[in-house]
Parts: structure tokens; sequence; C-alpha cells
């Protein structure tokens, strides 16, 4: 149990005491945190439902307060004085407030912090135009990881990067590049206008805080083939899933438009997932991370619609970078930053990773010689 009061900023101080991730608020509950992982209680009163409906009341503004009333949710950022930023999401559950806030460390982080393969650094280093997807579930760390990729883009290269977000995570200071962030509700209305007006202020990469529908995803895509550096997060479990994630917000008359478009401007797509680490490791999580380059047997599979053969493919392609699950997952236990039973919890492919954890070297089934034999 964890000691405890009930004001919202003391509540919020305290996350980064305990390195907790997040901080639950529900009627009838205490507070909850989120630490390695795990859901542990403040040790006080459970929250009266007046209690509840008035605890994040400091953090808002009126204009917050009134677009709340009015949608019964309400994404926004919040900041402590020490430094700490928070990104919240408030909702009416059962006619009261609940919230769901993420505690955005102030200093944006690097690879390294993050654990990182060095494949993430040579994306954004060898990548001048072109479209980046980050994918990954809930809470896996997607916004952290693209908030270190544009600030590598920030550190190496005089270009103008626009920001799209909701709402605004990690604030930017310029280095090389010029930056401007634009946060939904207060900026902007929604993504796609965001986009189309992107496209007009001369930049030279847009980053997009999720893709969430055919209009963002389309003028992204565009911006992708016309010379820009499109980075963007889609949520899907793996960088497969993200194929089918795309074409579905597309009729099907229009699918292989895309997959052409997608074959010439998509450059990567990154997946990951956070692992609870061993309780002596530097950090409380680690990410499993996945990672699909574009490469000439990539881009017919993904222009002929053999999305199957994909993962073969990825397996054959290490040398270049690309790495599956299983490969990530071999490394975390290699290293001692989690455990077998840990890896073995998150694996999408438990056999396989069994198998390489007692050294033995999973092939691809037949698929890696038909792919040859076509290439």
């Amino acid at each position: 149990m964890i000691e405890g009061s009930h004001s919202i900023k003391r509540l919020l101080a305290a996350m980064a005491q305990l390195d907790a991730s997040d901080l639950h608020i529900k009627v009838g509950l205490p507070p909850i945190y989120r630490v390695g992982g795990h859901l542990k209680k403040v040790n006080t009163d459970p929250l009266t439902e007046d209690e509840a409906d008035h605890l994040l009341d400091p953090l808002l503004d009126d204009a917050q307060r009134e677009r709340f009333n009015e949608n019964g949710a309400l994404d926004f950022a919040a900041h402590l004085d020490a430094g700490d930023r928070f990104r919240v999401n408030m909702f009416l559950a059962g006619g009261h407030v609940h919230a769901a806030i993420r505690r955005v460390k102030a200093e944006i982080p690097t690879y390294e912090s993050l654990h990182l393969p060095p494949i993430y650094s040579k994306i954004v280093e060898t990548t001048a135009e072109g479209l980046v997807i980050i994918c990954g579930v809930t809470g896996s760390g997607k916004s952290t990881t693209l908030a270190a990729m544009i600030d590598h883009v920030n550190t190496i290269r005089d270009v103008n990067i626009i920001t799209i977000e909701d709402p605004v995570e990690f604030r930017f200071t310029p280095k090389k590049a010029i930056v401007s962030q634009r946060e939904m509700g207060i900026d902007v209305h929604n993504f796609a206008d965001a986009m189309r007006s992107a496209v007009r202020q001369d930049p030279d990469v847009i980053f997009i805080g999720e893709m969430r529908d055919k209009p963002t995803m389309m003028t992204a895509i565009q911006a992708a083939e016309t010379g820009h550096l499109v980075f963007a997060t889609l949520h899907t479990a793996d960088t497969m899933q993200a194929f089918g994630r795309i074409l579905e917000f597309f009729p099907p008359e229009e699918r292989q438009f895309i997959r052409m478009s997608l074959s010439n401007s998509l450059r990567a797509i990154c997946a990951q997932r956070l692992l609870p680490a061993l309780e002596d490791f530097e950090t409380s999580t680690v990410p499993a991370t996945e990672v699909l380059l574009m490469n000439p047997s990539v881009r017919e599979a993904i222009r002929e619609g053999h999305d199957e053969d994909l993962p073969a493919i990825l397996n054959g392609s290490k040398a270049d970078g690309m790495r599956s699950f299983t490969d990530s997952l071999v490394e975390l236990v290699e290293t001692e930053a989690t455990n077998k039973s840990t890896a073995m919890d998150y694996a999408p492919n438990r056999e396989a990773l069994e198998s390489r954890l007692k050294g033995v070297e999973v092939k691809a089934s037949g698929m890696v010689g038909r792919i040859r034999n076509r290439g």
C-alpha cells in the first residue's frame, strides 16, 4: 500500500517519487498508481462521488471545463512547477468523474534510456522523406519513442517540424530545427484539418499524434509521397496488423491504390510493447520491439497483397536491421532485463521463443525460399 492524500497536485508529485507511469481516479476506490506495470492502491480512504467530481478542478481552466461538460470526456495536458508533465483523460462513468493520468517525464528521453535498438537511430539518420509508423497498444510507450525520434531530427537537421498532438506531451526546444506544436482543441479542431493546414506551412517533418481516420491517413500518405518526412502512430499490436488497420480506413475499391502508395511512401513500421523489468534493472519497464523496414521484397509483398509473406521477409532480413518480437524478447532475457517467464507472457509466438531460448533457431516454414524464388 502507498500512503497518499486526496490532493491532485500531491498525487501527481508522488508519481515521480514512486516512478509510477499512471494514476487512476475512480469513485469508491482510493487513488491507484501503476508502478512497474502493476496497480497499487494509495493507503487512504476511497474517493467519494463529490471528491472525484472535483478532484481535478485545480488542473482545468474554464474552456476545458466547458468542453468536458459538453462532451463527457476530455483529453488535456497538465504540468507541475517541478517540470513533470501529465497526459490526462477525464471521463464520466456512472454520472461521475473518473480519470486516467499518464506521467510524461519533463526531459525528452534518449534511445539509450528507453533501451531501444540502434536501428531507431539509423531510421532517423537515413530517412529524409516518407512515412514512419510507430505502433502498439495503449500504454506501450509509442508517444515516448516518437518524442525521442523527433528530438533526434531536431538535433541533427536544420528543418521545419510541425507536430499535431492530442494533447501536447513533450515540449521540444528548437535546436538545429524549428518546431511548431499544435494541440487539438486549442490550436486546431481535428487531425484532418490540421494535416491539410500543415502541408501549407512549409514543413520538412510532420509528426501526427495518431492516424485515426481516412482523411488523416490519406493526407499523411500524400505528404509522405510529396517529399515530407511524416511520423505517426497506429493503435495495433504489431507491424503486420498495421497494414490491415490502414486498409480498414478505405473502401475495398480504393485499397489497391493505397497499397501502391504505401509501397512507394512507407519507410518503416516499428511496433513495441512494454514488459516489467527485473527488480534490480535500471528501469521498471523495458520495450520489446519489432521493426519492419522497406526493401524490394517488402514493397512487392505490399503492392501485390502478399501480406502473409511479410513475417518471413522480416525474419530473413536481420542483417538490414529488421527484428521480430521473438528476437527482441530473446535479447531481453539474455541481457537479464527481464526473465523467461515474463517474456513468455508477452510472446506472440511462445513456441518460437521457447525454441530460441533453448538455442534452436526457428526457420520460417518454406516461405523464405518461395519469396527468394519470386525475386
